[in-house]
């Protein structure tokens, strides 16, 4: 059979089974199974259960439950709240006001929680109520709230880093290091625009709140310490050298169990639920990841990688032709499948294209998690966009149109970080300098 019969057939294999409803982790099983019995005469149970094994017994994924866990901890504290009770004051001067709030929360939120849904549904949960009631416009708030929640994919420690990371095998610390320049650029370009649209609709725009004084200035910033110390304790410490990702994640845990105990939040219940809840969500990354590495392997036998890595150095692409021709293949993609599923789906493929191109797979994995953000505000399956649509009441493509500028403003963030690739690099490179 021909490599190109054999790949169409595998595609269809894949969306075959993707359609019947057939979960994730059992569709990259199925397509593994095919491609095994198709271009190999290895055992395929033998290689599966060998694969799987090794792909999930490594040490790094380990970070990844604790991470899940500190969000769930964090998503049924008060910190929350506090959180948005404390940037509220600070962001009052600033053109579009307290729509600041909906952008600065989520990035400090997906700081410590790593999940874009938990991120757009925790600081939606508390900001969408507030914001109505005060008269901002309905889709502003929308938007900037669809576009800020994808923060949890990209901030540190961001859940699909974890797991592109475990996937391509690259440092899960030079990961995390790689995406706090872009997740600063992402958040100055949202708040950027939300000031320029205020600018130019001030007649859509609430009337101005009393101003507020030093002392509640200097109390909102008192609100905000537990969440910046908890910051600073993961990410400081992965910096510093101090702490693995692995180890971070466990001071992550420790801490929001602690803050959440000082918040008087903390419960039993309340850490039951937490707990299952991380589980569950682990469980589901664990199971996909076990079917992409068990494909992975497949399609090392069937040469559909290496045969493709040979034609685009043959074509004679550039890496910037590749990466516009990748961005609009993730995000048609992105329009049937969930994020992680998206990275352990394609990374097998498209990192040996990638590499054959000259491009660094730390950059790559950041370029990856931008497009793939973009997928969780685009129909028919946008995450973010469900989250918005059970907190708002409003129709799905009402919510995709008010998170259009946010979806554009990313994509000028891909377009940034590919002409200066040191907005990614630079951390990483630093700290191996220091290493």
């Amino acid at each position: 059979m021909g490599i190109e019969i054999l790949s169409l057939l595998l595609v269809a294999v894949l969306f075959g089974a993707l359609a019947l409803g057939l979960w994730v982790g059992f569709g990259l099983i199925a397509v593994g199974l095919v491609a095994m019995m198709l271009a190999s005469s290895a055992p395929a149970e033998l290689v599966f259960g060998t694969k799987v094994w090794g792909a999930l017994n490594i040490w790094d994924l380990t970070a990844l439950p604790m991470f899940i866990w500190m969000g769930e901890i964090l998503f049924r504290s008060r910190l929350s709240s506090d959180m948005f009770s404390g940037l509220a004051p600070l962001t009052g001067r600033l053109p579009g006001r307290l729509l600041h709030a909906n952008i600065f929360g989520c990035a400090l939120f997906a700081a410590v929680s790593g999940s874009s849904a938990a991120t757009t549904a925790t600081v939606g949960r508390m900001s969408v109520p507030e914001l109505t009631k005060r008269g901002y416009d309905d889709r502003m708030i929308i938007g900037t709230l669809a576009g800020s929640g994808t923060f949890g994919f990209l901030i540190p420690p961001s859940i699909i880093l974890i797991v592109y990371g475990a996937a391509t095998e690259q440092s899960i610390a030079r990961l995390f290091l790689a995406g706090i320049g872009p997740g600063i650029l992402l958040a100055a370009l949202f708040s950027g625009y939300t000031m320029i649209w205020a600018l130019m609709n001030r007649e859509r725009m609430p009337e101005r709140e009393p101003a507020t004084s030093w002392g509640e200035k200097l109390r909102a910033i008192t609100l905000l310490g537990p969440t910046i110390l908890l910051i600073v304790a993961v990410i400081g410490s992965i910096y510093a050298g101090l702490a693995s990702p692995t180890e971070a994640a466990v001071v992550g845990v420790l801490g929001a169990l602690i803050l959440s105990a000082i918040g008087g939040s903390l419960d039993w219940q309340g850490t039951w639920e937490a707990l299952r809840g991380a589980t569950i969500t682990t469980c589901m990354i664990a199971f996909i990841l076990a079917g992409a590495a068990f494909l992975t392997v497949a399609m090392g036998y069937t040469g559909i990688p290496r045969a493709l890595a040979a034609w685009i150095g043959e074509q004679g692409y550039s890496a910037n032709l590749l990466l516009a021709a990748l961005v609009v293949f993730f995000v048609i993609l992105g329009m049937f499948l969930d994020g992680i599923s998206i990275v352990v789906l394609t990374t097998s493929v498209i990192l040996p294209m990638v590499l054959a191109a000259g491009i660094d797979p730390i950059w790559f994995g950041i370029f990856l998690v931008l497009v793939v953000e973009m997928s969780q505000i685009t129909p028919p399956v946008g995450f973010n966009l469900f989250v918005l649509q059970g907190l708002t009441g409003r129709n799905i493509l009402y919510i995709a149109y008010a998170a259009l500028p946010f979806f554009l403003l990313m994509v000028v963030a891909v377009a940034l970080i590919t002409i200066f690739p040191e907005i990614v690099t630079y951390l990483p490179q630093q700290a191996m300098a220091r290493n």
